[in-house]
């Protein structure tokens, strides 16, 4: 019989951003399916989708052409895509649930850091809005994807993120506490590389997938999540008490 290992309590948090606490995939996804239509090529599917999603901005785009075939190179439809993006980032609202529980977390005191692929200036247009959700993040605890300390070729789904988001909450511990280990973070993820890469930084996860992505991975979701993994449908469903916060 295998040994059941035993959850360690959770003392930090850590946050995705795009489809996670606002509804960006959801315009990501609808400026990518218009300009699929004017080419005449079919929408794109969601099995697709959840490998592009949280993926560095010219990763996602070279596996999206990969796919699609567009007649572009990956530096035009980078920036096709861009100049559709940028006028709907003011558009974005929280998901449901994200400011209940980022302010319940705030109220017990426990740490939290943002760690998003997007790149600061993407994330300025996609939060100048929503500096009631956002101002919860101190700036020392937000990681963009264009941050210095994230090698080239290291974003999601490598650990590389979550362990620098982790780097700058314990950086701001007083010097008498002992150091947060990457297993005792709770890291939410509504993408899969995002997802894979905070199991490889040795983190706990929870995943809160749309639920069109949900019913393509149906039959292996519990392996996507691994032993200590939890799906849930809205990120306010967490029960805190589970991980002794």
């Amino acid at each position: 019989m295998s040994e059941i290992r035993q959850r360690p309590k959770i003392r930090a948090c850590i946050f995705d951003m795009d489809g996670l606490l606002i509804n960006s995939e959801d315009i990501y996804t609808e400026v990518t399916n218009s300009l699929l239509k004017e080419h005449g090529k079919p929408m794109l599917p969601w099995s697709v989708k959840a490998d592009l999603q949280g993926r560095p901005g010219t990763e996602a785009t070279a596996r999206f052409l990969a796919w699609s075939q567009l007649p572009y190179t990956p530096e035009e439809l980078y920036a096709a895509f861009a100049e559709r993006q940028k006028t709907r980032w003011k558009d974005t609202v929280p998901m449901p649930g994200a400011v209940e529980l980022l302010n319940k977390l705030k109220e017990k005191k426990v740490p939290i850091a943002l760690a998003t692929s997007s790149h600061r200036g993407n994330y300025l247009l996609k939060t100048a809005h929503l500096g009631h959700m956002f101002s919860l993040f101190d700036d020392a605890n937000t990681v963009l994807g264009d941050d210095p300390r994230i090698p080239k070729g290291r974003g999601k789904p490598e650990p590389d993120i979550w362990l620098v988001a982790l780097k700058t909450l314990n950086a701001m511990l007083p010097d008498h506490l002992e150091r947060i280990k990457p297993e005792e973070c709770l890291v939410f993820e509504d993408g899969i590389p995002g997802l894979m890469g905070a199991k490889k930084a040795g983190c706990q996860v929870v995943w809160v997938p749309d639920p069109n992505i949900l019913k393509v991975f149906e039959d292996t979701k519990h392996e996507i999540v691994g032993e200590w993994g939890e799906i849930l449908p809205r990120l306010d469903a967490l029960e805190l008490v589970k991980y002794g916060l």
